[in-house]
């Protein structure tokens, strides 16, 4: 469901003139020049954040968090504040910024292009600004109650998710092949079998592309709120359905699946339901 509110693009809590969707644009430009100048950088290292399994973090997801609230204690001082790398910060407004660095930091110290920049503005009822940036290729996704638009090499243009309505004919993406727990991973592939192609290792971009009529369903498990609160705003703005497995809010993370159409999602969610 889409949010219908008059102060999405201007908060009425500070005496800043820029709307929301500019203070995201700077927050997106000033990620970009924290995170570039590292990316296929020689001798870039990583720490782990798990003691078992790996789970990096990098200068560059560290800075680009830091230059994304200095713009906020700036332009948007009365707003809470929840990021990946340094946690929450409580405001008076009743709005939050949910930020992810880097969405992919595993993609981004191997050197491919499918992470991204991530940044929501959302109340108690969910995202309703979304920005995915993917800075090495140039591409800005947004959505918001007002649409959603990519501007990158290509220029400039409106998104709105593809019509497919048939498993048989969809494409699906998600990040990791084991798909969270073993019963996780195999309501996945019980969809997995049905669908025309499915692809690995997207991280925020595939939520990207089903925005961009390029894929039709997103299935995910073991999700942070930072890492899908951005993609559910821009999904939303696209015409696509993002729900939890039980078919509710999804934003708080855990289990997720976006898809292009109703009829998508209500197929895609029957067999992720079903019992051996």
């Amino acid at each position: 469901m889409k949010f219908a509110r008059s102060d999405v693009t201007r908060s009425t809590m500070t005496p800043t003139a820029l709307s929301d969707t500019d203070v995201a644009h700077r927050m997106a430009d000033a990620a970009r020049q924290a995170i570039l100048p590292h990316f296929r950088a020689a001798g870039l290292q990583s720490d782990n954040k798990l003691d078992q399994g790996f789970d990096p973090v990098t200068v560059a997801d560290r800075a680009a968090e830091e230059a994304m609230r200095a713009v906020l204690r700036d332009l948007r001082p009365e707003d809470s504040i929840l990021g990946e790398e340094f946690g929450a910060v409580e405001g008076r407004s009743g709005r939050t910024w949910v930020l992810d660095p880097i969405d992919g930091t595993r993609g981004f110290i191997s050197g491919t292009p499918t992470w991204g920049v991530l940044i929501a503005l959302g109340d108690q009822n969910g995202p309703f600004l979304g920005v995915v940036d993917q800075p090495y290729i140039g591409e800005r996704f947004i959505g918001s109650p007002d649409g959603a638009s990519v501007t990158g090499p290509m220029g400039q243009h409106l998104l709105k998710v593809r019509q497919t309505t048939d498993l048989s004919e969809a494409t699906l993406f998600t990040t990791f092949p084991e798909v969270g727990t073993a019963a996780e991973a195999a309501a996945f592939h019980r969809v997995a079998d049905k669908v025309r192609l499915t692809r690995y290792g997207m991280d925020c971009y595939a939520y990207a592309l089903l925005a961009a009529g390029q894929c039709d369903l997103v299935i995910e498990a073991g999700l942070n709120a930072y890492d899908i609160q951005a993609p559910i705003a821009l999904i939303q703005a696209a015409g696509g359905i993002v729900t939890d497995w039980q078919g509710g809010t999804a934003h708080h993370g855990g289990q997720v699946i976006a898809a292009a159409t109703a009829e998508l999602h209500a197929a895609a969610l029957e067999l992720i339901q079903q019992t051996a």
